[in-house]
């Protein structure tokens, strides 16, 4: 990255860092599309079972990753202050934190998994399903942490082109695997969604072999000679990692978490309304890769121009990426409403469940709308390091206002599961709002110091 001093430098460089950042964070939602497309093919109840798993494992999954994270401001503010001596400590640092949190998960999940489970009433099919997906995908939770720190790392430099070459290699990779094990093709067992579970858990061993060939021979992160000297625990780095990313860590936990709760009451529906809501979220979770990688990318180049001082050009950044989102969302809400059918078309070829989705898919153009505002906010606000504000919002949105009216929707009104997504979508454009403000405020705070201009 470097200083910029027009906005149209600014948008030829922000353009730069977020189109690669956009095709890797696609890639790695690629995976989970991918799981839940193929498995959907087998029967509802394998698409069910992946929907339960998936719905489980991704707010830890993210939540750790947004812990990690933090580590991506600190190292661009770093970066944009000349400090780069100081940054190999911390990417070791950040990587006994991600095998202290793989190790934290697995026996978690080892001790809790079947009784969470067991709660659900869910038809036996579906259950086994669930359970073995996620033992299966257990066995690649240390590499998926591990790479996702070393990822941070490439990225706070401003090379993010790197990270995509590198995701992009794991996408056919997964793909493969899923077409030997899901379906059981040339000789190999037929495991069905179970199957997309250890096609999952190999492509995370291939993400962090990669990452750590690249950083290890290729320049310049091979000048930063990440792992020749891999220095003692340091509570007081972890401590810094924590302060950080914690606060963004548990944000992503509640946004995400609420999902699988409504997962979890989707059960009272029966499976058809589980699969075509999973089916939904899924592709809606596509969708959500371009606010967040714009978000991803603000943090980035927000946190360069705060490191150097240069608060005016941070300002500036903050608004290019929110009206960007925004022009996006507006297209991106014409695809979904016209392409309706064909997008429940890739999940099932079932009428009852096709129907179903084709419903769930009409909420899903509102509830992007409000994340393309929320998420390049949240990413501008983190290259500030405020990031509680984010934390404190993501429970108001959707555990004090999403969650409860949309269960009131859907047990009190005619709307039923779609209640929930109702519950959302209001969340999420409160959320929004409050998140604008602090944004404002924090720019005309630097105003008024004099900082900004």
């Amino acid at each position: 990255m470097e200083q910029t001093y027009s906005l149209r430098s600014k948008t030829r460089q922000f353009l730069i860092i977020f189109f690669p950042i956009f095709i890797t964070q696609l890639s790695m939602a690629a995976t989970s599309f991918f799981d839940t497309v193929m498995s959907g093919q087998i029967s509802h109840y394998d698409l069910a079972g992946v929907a339960i798993g998936s719905n489980l494992w991704l707010p830890i999954f993210t939540g750790v990753g947004g812990v990690l994270g933090g580590i991506t401001p600190i190292l661009a503010q770093l970066h944009g202050a000349g400090r780069k001596q100081e940054m190999p400590f911390l990417v070791v640092q950040g990587l006994y934190l991600s095998l202290f949190f793989g190790f934290i998960v697995i026996g978690a999940g080892a001790a809790l998994l079947a009784p969470i489970l067991n709660t659900m009433n869910l038809e036996p099919a579906v259950h086994r399903i669930a359970y073995h997906f996620l033992a299966a995908l257990a066995l690649g939770v240390c590499p998926l942490f591990l790479a996702a720190v070393l990822r941070n790392f490439i990225d706070s430099l401003g090379y993010t082109r790197v990270t995509m070459l590198i995701t992009l290699c794991a996408v056919p990779i997964n793909i493969a695997l899923n077409y030997l094990l899901i379906p059981g093709n040339y000789g190999f067992p037929r495991l069905g969604g179970v199957g997309a579970g250890y096609a999952s858990a190999l492509t995370y061993w291939c993400l962090v072999i990669i990452s750590i060939g690249v950083i290890h021979f290729m320049e310049p992160f091979r000048g930063y000679r990440i792992f020749s000297r891999f220095s003692r625990i340091s509570l007081t780095a972890w401590r810094e990692l924590l302060t950080v990313g914690l606060p963004i860590g548990l944000s992503i936990f509640f946004e995400v978490s609420v999902f699988g709760a409504v997962a979890l009451l989707m059960a009272e529906y029966g499976t058809a309304v589980i699969a075509a809501h999973q089916a939904a979220i899924n592709f809606a979770g596509l969708v959500y890769m371009v606010p967040l990688s714009i978000g991803i990318t603000l943090t980035i180049v927000v946190g360069f121009e705060v490191g150097a001082r240069r608060y005016s050009d941070a300002k500036a950044y903050s608004y290019l990426g929110i009206q960007l989102a925004v022009v996006i969302a507006g297209l991106v809400a014409v695809g979904l409403y016209t392409f309706n059918n064909g997008i429940a078309s890739l999940y099932t070829e079932e009428p009852h469940v096709h129907e179903l989705i084709r419903n769930f898919l009409v909420y899903a153009i509102f509830f992007q709308l409000s994340d393309a505002i929320a998420a390049p906010i949240q990413g501008a606000l983190r290259g500030y390091k405020d990031v509680r504000i984010t934390m404190i919002t993501a429970v108001m949105s959707y555990w004090v206002i999403g969650m409860p009216v949309g269960y009131l929707l859907a047990k009190y009104t005619i709307l039923q599961a779609y209640g929930y997504w109702v519950g959302f979508i209001a969340g999420l454009a409160v959320g929004a709002v409050v998140l604008l403000l602090r944004l404002f405020g924090l720019h005309t705070k630097h105003k008024n110091e004099g900082v900004l201009t």
